[in-house]
């Protein structure tokens, strides 16, 4: 069959920035997956993807023009439904030969083999390879349904009457076999070789095809218009370095804003603008996220870090006097700056203190309260925390901090970017001349917000975000907020993981268990402020909430809720420790325990791993592993004391003898925290309990025997698992 390189291009009008990345993948794997399917390309084929704001475009190489024949097996039916007694066809065969195609000719052909545990009938035949115009057709389809569009729109096509549904109305389809179009269609369009250069560059419009290799250059030579993602995305960046060098300065990075930059433009064109120095007082993360936000620039910084007063634009024309551009730009960014001064200069005119009761106003959930309730127990929780975790001075720090968190919601500048909030809190509070402690902590109690965030820069910060973050979910598993599938609108995973990154990363002396039991004595015990409790019925039933149901003085937090959270805690630490490296079995070994101080779990960890490495390890791992499987069926428990006096066997002598001295040192090494060496102590056993269950029968018929051994085991298993379960390392 002929092989020629393939290339399929939509053109539609601008695509969402934010999603052109993952459907040009789409468009083009889906594409390839379906021919590659079909038998119509080759096992070296080369995919290449490309996409712009107006195109999804795949180019494929070695392309058939029909796939190969290849042979087929039709599994028909039992032989004792398709055959009579006399061997003929029955009415049920034929009907199946039919709709094949076959009929009764083909029946002394048919095969019987065995299928199960019985025999059926089979039609070999030979399948004729699929033609290049069907596949291509099939696999379009199947592209365009698997598209992961964000939102469809519903346009008419040209004749005004029917109307499709795609993510932004398409106006071409280009599909050439080399230097044929193979005739499809897609979204009431037909295949032909024409397509649009840039909206105003252009050389030449329309851009008629010569064949599927010339895509790339006739794009940019004649429609002056970058058709790779990735080639156009590398070109702005080295536009923007080329820039801010000559500036001697250096551009923001920022991946995802590249990213939709890229999907912004087809021929980029980076220039330089900047902004009056008055407006570098504003701080500089509000200047830095109007730029990024509204207006798509780059910021650039100086050598030190802090924010220059110009930017980088990537416009997408390329005129001969650019100073039209930059002036546009330059006037745009000035306006947004302004209002930024603007909100900044009206915010500071009011204290964090003085804007706390509003936060009464603020509804957070209707069957928890407000912002202000809110408040009251993260309080309370950070100063407890505060107070294990230093002294009065800090669990002083902690409530101050606690108390003015969530002042900054009700700023002007945290109203028109809500990603402000805390950031705009610690300003404020430096400007109200409060200590750095308590304003970074301000700041820091949100820390940490995504995946590989920073943690709180003090104690302080620690309290309060930790009391945040444990307030939040034990609020919402009390009203049966749990996460399902990937529904989380309240972030419960995120908050979780970021109670575990603070106890483990900051080495924090804090049980878990004692932690979400403090949260909830709080909430059973401490009495709802009175200012909540007399708000008016009319506001709370405006606000959604039902009358009543946090009227009583306290938050009932239901008793089932504390376990419930330990476990959504642990299973989020069992896939954090994975996504770090670490196997399942190492995982699964040391929280099967439940380790109730989490900074001790990498310590466990490790030590497991060292522990596996031992050349006794898989022996003593599979005997825990009987030991637990000896006493589960233990129904009558097992006695804690050993009686020497009943040791008759020396392997079972042997065995409490060493067990004595390792028990010792094990003790001493885990209470050390030395958690490597404890676990590699167990070495010693490895011979005494191989003979053990060599020669010693545990379920002796003498009752005092039996539980004597049975308490034997039992302090084995204690011994072997103090810092990991280790029979969890068995395969």
């Amino acid at each position: 069959m002929a092989m020629k390189n393939l290339l399929v291009e939509l053109l539609v009008e601008e695509l969402p920035p934010k999603s052109l990345y993952k459907l040009g993948n789409s468009f083009a794997e889906v594409l390839a997956d379906s021919l590659k399917t079909q038998g119509l390309t080759a096992s070296d084929s080369v995919i290449t993807t490309y996409a712009t704001p107006r195109r999804l475009a795949v180019h494929i190489t070695q392309v058939a023009t029909q796939a190969e024949d290849k042979p087929v097996s039709h599994k028909l039916m039992p032989v004792t439904i398709g055959l009579d007694k006399d061997g003929h066809a029955t009415p049920a065969l034929l009907k199946r030969l039919a709709s094949l195609g076959a009929d009764a000719s083909v029946v002394a052909q048919l095969k019987q083999k065995q299928d199960g545990k019985a025999e059926s009938l089979f039609l070999d035949s030979i399948e004729t390879g699929v033609m290049l115009a069907d596949g291509l057709q099939k696999a379009l389809d199947e592209t365009l349904a698997k598209l992961p569009i964000p939102k469809v729109m519903t346009y008419q096509l040209a004749d005004g009457w029917e109307s499709v549904k795609f993510v932004r109305p398409a106006h071409a389809l280009v599909a050439l076999h080399g230097m044929e179009t193979i005739p499809v269609n897609i979204l009431g369009l037909v295949a032909d070789r024409e397509t649009q250069g840039h909206r105003f560059e252009a050389k030449v419009n329309p851009i008629v095809l010569k064949n599927a290799d010339d895509y790339v250059q006739q794009l940019a030579t004649e429609g002056m218009v970058i058709a790779s993602f990735v080639g156009r995305r590398a070109k702005i960046s080295h536009q923007l370095a080329a820039a801010a060098s000559k500036e001697n300065l250096k551009p923001i990075d920022d991946d995802d804003l590249l990213n939709e930059v890229t999907a912004l433009v087809e021929h980029p064109n980076v220039l330089v603008g900047k902004f009056e120095l008055e407006y570098l007082d504003v701080p500089q993360e509000c200047l830095i996220l109007t730029m990024k936000a509204n207006q798509k620039y780059f910021p650039m910084f100086h050598e030190d870090g802090k924010l220059a007063n110009k930017f980088l634009l990537v416009s997408n024309i390329c005129p001969a006097d650019t100073s039209d551009v930059v002036s546009g730009n330059e006037r745009v960014v000035r306006s947004r700056l302004a209002d930024a001064k603007f909100f900044f200069d009206q915010d500071r005119k009011k204290t964090l203190a003085s804007r706390i009761p509003d936060l009464d106003k603020v509804v957070y959930h209707n069957k928890i309260g407000t912002q202000g309730l809110r408040i009251d127990y993260v309080r309370a929780i950070a100063r407890s925390i505060g107070q294990q975790l230093g002294d009065d001075k800090l669990a002083a720090q902690a409530d101050e901090a606690a108390t003015l968190a969530k002042a900054d919601l009700l700023t002007d500048m945290v109203g028109e970017f809500p990603e402000l909030q805390g950031i705009m809190g610690r300003y404020y509070a430096q400007h109200e001349g409060l200590n750095d402690e308590v304003a970074f902590a301000i700041e820091d109690h949100y820390k940490p917000r995504f995946a590989g965030d920073e943690l709180p820069r003090n104690q302080a910060g620690v309290c309060v975000a930790l009391a945040d973050k444990l307030e939040t979910l034990v609020s919402m598993y009390s009203i049966g907020q749990i996460p399902t599938g990937d529904k989380d609108p309240f972030a419960l995973r995120r908050h979780a993981l970021g109670v575990i990154r603070l106890l483990i990363e900051k080495d924090l002396p804090l049980e878990l268990q004692d932690l979400v039991q403090l949260v909830i004595q709080i909430f059973n015990d401490r009495d709802i402020p009175t200012r909540w409790l007399q708000r008016s019925t009319d506001t709370r039933r405006a606000a959604g909430e039902k009358i009543g149901g946090v009227g009583h003085g306290h938050r009932h937090v239901p008793d089932e809720v504390r376990e419930q959270l330990l476990t959504f805690i642990y299973e989020r630490l069992a896939g954090s420790l994975r996504d770090q490296g670490y196997s399942p079995q190492e995982v699964d070994a040391v929280l099967s325990l439940r380790p109730q101080t989490l900074s001790d779990i990498p310590k466990r960890l490790a030590a497991v791993r060292a522990f596996a490495d031992l050349p006794e390890a898989i022996s003593l791992a599979a005997a825990n592993k009987r030991v637990g499987n000896i006493l589960k069926k233990v129904k009558e428990g097992t006695h804690s004391k050993i009686d020497v006096n009943l040791l008759h066997e020396p392997a079972e002598q042997a065995l409490h003898q060493a067990l004595t001295g390792v028990l010792l040192q094990t003790e001493k090494t885990f209470l050390a925290g030395d958690y490597t060496t404890s676990l590699q102590t167990l070495a010693a056993l490895k011979t005494p309990v191989d003979t053990f269950f060599d020669n010693v029968m545990v379920n002796a018929e003498d009752e005092s025997l039996r539980h004597n051994r049975l308490a034997l085991l039992a302090q084995l298993q204690q011994t072997m698992n103090r810092v990991a379960d280790i029979s969890r390392l068995a395969t």
